[in-house]
């Protein structure tokens, strides 16, 4: 019997999958990708994708504002975020943080965004999925900062940084999500990063439609598709691939504690 998995980031209401879901859909149950999260990237399209959560028993989805479009939506306040998330679909709060790669939004815009789903997720309880990309020391910085004014859940998503952030995260009390960039032949420095992550702090996830993993690159990727990138995870860990998907599963359903855990997935450690 194969395990169950969760891909804990995708983007259903994307062109590539939106004009497709019952096949996206089907192929993630074909390849036993039980449950999916569907990460908003603007509030003012949240709509959309709350329609898209709540017509689907296995998918649920967040509400936020991504580090690209933090100047279009600094109006949207912690209040805004906390009541949104309160129906029972909207599972977690961002995609929020920083991207240094790219200047679509100043880094102060993207502070002050990144600060007020923080508080969002304070008050809500629920996790934070927070993205970073080539500001590694101006999320250690905030992060650490807001946690002296109360703790709060929180997943690195598609981690593509240093040991030195994961390290800092998990002393945070954060966890840690791998994409499908993990199978590519040149990330060995990030399995070797991957490989110091604890059994109990991983997950995994698509990023979908983007970052198909091995063999599927080159292609628009889906949930189905995170299948790959666990069979790596477990290759890195040396573990079996049963007990990967079992391990980032039960991982899912601690810091996603809003979602029920389907019967396929069994009682959970």
């Amino acid at each position: 019997m194969t395990a169950w998995i969760v891909d804990s980031h995708c983007h259903l209401d994307y062109d590539g999958l939106a004009e497709r879901l019952p096949e996206v859909i089907g192929h993630a149950e074909q390849a036993h990708v039980g449950l999916m999260v569907s990460i908003s990237s603007l509030v003012s399209k949240f709509p959309r994708l709350l329609a898209i959560a709540a017509a689907h028993d296995n998918v649920f989805c967040t509400v936020g504002t991504h580090p690209h479009h933090a100047h279009e939506e600094l109006d949207v306040t912690p209040a805004e975020l906390v009541r949104l998330a309160q129906h029972p679909k909207v599972v977690g709060l961002g995609e929020a943080g920083l991207d240094y790669h790219y200047t679509f939004s100043t880094p102060a815009a993207q502070e002050q965004g990144f600060r007020q789903h923080i508080a969002a997720a304070r008050e809500t309880g629920l996790p934070l999925v927070i993205h970073t990309r080539e500001a590694e020391d101006d999320t250690i910085r905030i992060l650490a900062d807001e946690m002296k004014a109360g703790a709060f859940p929180a997943l690195l998503h598609c981690f593509t940084s240093h040991e030195r952030l994961a390290r800092a995260g998990l002393e945070m009390g954060l966890y840690v999500s791998f994409s499908g960039i993990l199978t590519y032949k040149s990330a060995q420095d990030l399995r070797d990063v991957a490989k110091t992550v604890p059994m109990d702090r991983l997950l995994v996830e698509t990023d979908s439609p983007y970052l198909a993993p091995v063999p599927h690159r080159g292609r628009s990727n889906e949930p189905a598709f995170v299948a790959e990138t666990l069979g790596v995870l477990a290759q890195v860990k040396d573990v079996a691939r049963d007990e990967m998907a079992r391990a980032t599963s039960d991982n899912f359903f601690r810091l996603f504690a809003k979602v029920p855990r389907p019967a396929r997935f069994g009682a959970g450690a």
